[in-house]
């Protein structure tokens, strides 16, 4: 019996992740170098195309990614201070609603320079 295809996107996509947290419990520099690429990116424009999405969709997918990391940036750099100050649950409630806001003022000024992020 053959395996269902979504069950293979989501066995492959949760080996990625796996796999990057094993490597950062070993190394944290490899650990964050393997994060910091656009894995997740890659398997969404590599499922886009198997499924055989249009090109428009594969592009725009791409495009609108990087415009909303961007706004995530500045929190990596504030979450290991936040960390020592708040612990990780109280650093990762500010690092998640911190990006909300910046996202939500990025997105306003983006649409001010005609880029919809919403």
């Amino acid at each position: 019996m053959a395996i269902p295809y979504v069950l293979v996107k989501y066995l492959v996509t949760a080996a990625v992740v796996v796999a990057v947290s094993e490597l950062a419990k070993r190394s944290d520099k490899l650990g964050a170098l393997l994060a910091s690429l656009p894995l997740v990116t890659v398997l969404t424009l590599v499922w886009l195309y198997v499924e055989q999405q249009p090109t428009d969709k594969i592009a725009n997918h791409a495009w609108y990614t990087f415009w909303y990391v961007v706004p995530t940036l500045p929190m990596f750099l504030l979450f290991p201070r936040l960390l020592g100050q708040l612990g990780f649950v109280g650093a990762l409630g500010v690092f998640v609603l911190g990006t909300m806001v910046i996202f939500a003022l990025y997105a306003w000024l983006m649409a001010k320079a005609g880029i919809d992020l919403l």
